[in-house]
C-alpha cells in the first residue's frame, strides 16, 4: 500500500511542472503575500493584513482546484483507469494525490507564513491552522473531481465553489451583513484564528461550524464517490 501511495506521489512531483495550470496554483499566492507585504504600507493597516487575506483565499482555491483538476483529467485521458486496473486501490490512489498536494500546499504556506513575519509559536499554529484548512479543501476537491467526466465539467463545478470560499473570508472583513453568512463557512473561521495568532480565542460556535464543515465536506465526498467512483 505504502509503495503504490509513494509512487502516486512522486509521479505528480514529477508532472508538477509541467501542468502549468497546477503550479501557478501553488505560487500565486504566496508571491503576492511578499510582494504585497514589502511594498505596501498604509497608515493604520492591521499587522500582516495581506498575509491573513491571501492565506485564506490560498486555503479555499489551490487545493480545491487542482485536486478537482488532476482527478478530471486523469479521468478524461483514462490514465486513472489504467492506474486502478494496474493493481492500485482507489483509496492509494487519493491519498497519493492527496498527499501530494497538502504537501506543496505547506510549502506554499510556510512562505506565506515567513513572508508575513510570523515566527517560533505563531508560525506554527498558523501552519497547524492551514494545514487543517487544505485537507478540508483537499476532500471537497475531491468530490468534484469524482463528480466530473472531464476538466471542463470539473471547472465548471470548482470555480463557483472555490469563488465562495475564496472571497467569502475577504469580503466579510468589509461588509457586516456578508460576515454574518460567512461564519458558517470553515475559510471565515480559519482567517478569525489566524487573525487572533498573538491571542487565540476558540469559541464554541468556531469549534461545531469547523466540525459541521468536516462532516460535510467529507459526507459530500461519499455521496460522489458512491455515485460516480473514480472510472466514470
Amino acid at each position: 500500500m505504502m509503495r503504490n501511495i509513494s509512487a502516486i506521489f512522486w509521479k505528480q512531483i514529477k508532472e508538477t511542472f509541467k501542468n502549468k495550470a497546477i503550479f501557478i496554483q501553488f505560487v500565486m499566492f504566496p508571491v503576492m503575500t511578499i510582494i504585497m507585504e514589502n511594498s505596501v504600507k498604509i497608515e493604520g493597516m492591521q499587522p500582516r493584513f495581506f498575509a491573513s487575506l491571501f492565506a485564506v483565499m490560498y486555503v479555499g482555491m489551490a487545493p480545491l482546484v487542482s485536486m478537482a483538476s488532476i482527478l478530471s483529467e486523469e479521468k478524461e485521458k483514462n490514465t486513472l483507469r489504467v492506474l486502478l486496473m494496474s493493481n492500485v486501490r482507489p483509496a492509494e490512489y487519493l491519498l497519493g494525490i492527496g498527499s501530494y498536494l497538502w504537501t506543496l500546499c505547506m510549502i506554499g504556506a510556510s512562505v506565506i507564513g515567513i513572508g508575513g513575519g510570523y515566527r517560533g509559536k505563531a508560525l506554527l499554529s498558523f501552519l497547524l491552522i492551514m494545514g487543517f484548512g487544505i485537507l478540508i479543501s483537499i476532500v471537497v476537491g475531491a468530490a468534484v473531481g469524482s463528480l466530473s467526466k472531464n476538466q471542463m465539467m470539473a471547472t465548471s463545478i470548482s470555480v463557483p465553489v472555490m469563488m465562495i470560499l475564496s472571497f467569502l473570508p475577504m469580503i466579510s472583513m468589509f461588509n457586516e451583513t456578508v460576515a454574518k453568512i460567512a461564519r458558517f463557512a470553515y475559510p471565515e473561521q480559519l482567517r478569525i484564528l489566524i487573525s487572533q495568532l498573538d491571542h487565540i480565542k476558540v469559541s464554541s460556535e468556531m469549534v461545531v461550524v469547523l466540525i459541521v464543515n468536516t462532516v460535510l465536506a467529507l459526507s459530500i465526498f461519499v455521496f460522489a464517490y458512491r455515485k460516480c467512483g473514480l472510472e466514470s
